[in-house]
């Protein structure tokens, strides 16, 4: 944790995919929730990054984001204090809730303690 992060340097062999992090489309607009979200992730990881900039739409894990196991790990931690959602590393349906920022903010919604 604390590791300084640049997506820039993600991927393979520090080439982000850069569809992940251009422009959002207008159809791939943000909502409120997935801005908080992104803001979360990008201090989580402390990437060198807007939250703006990331596209709800792409993936989190390896392509996309260009994320790794432990990444997941530490969003998964900082989604627990922030929302009081519990995301078990054991569960069957992690690659469809990890999948984009859209489909993790979806599940937290659904399971957000309020």
């Amino acid at each position: 944790m604390g590791r300084a992060r640049n997506l820039g340097r993600l991927g393979e062999m520090g080439k982000m995919n850069k569809a992940a992090m251009q422009r959002v489309l207008p159809g791939n607009a943000l909502t409120a929730e997935e801005l908080k979200l992104a803001q979360l992730i990008v201090s989580a990881l402390n990437l060198e990054t807007r939250a703006e900039d990331i596209d709800p739409t792409a993936r989190l894990y390896g392509e996309g984001m260009g994320l790794d196991s432990i990444d997941i790990l530490e969003i998964a931690l900082a989604i627990s204090k922030a929302y009081g959602v519990k995301l078990r590393s054991d569960d069957e349906n992690n690659r469809e809730i990890f999948n984009s920022l859209r489909t993790l903010n979806q599940h937290i919604q659904q399971q957000r303690v309020k």
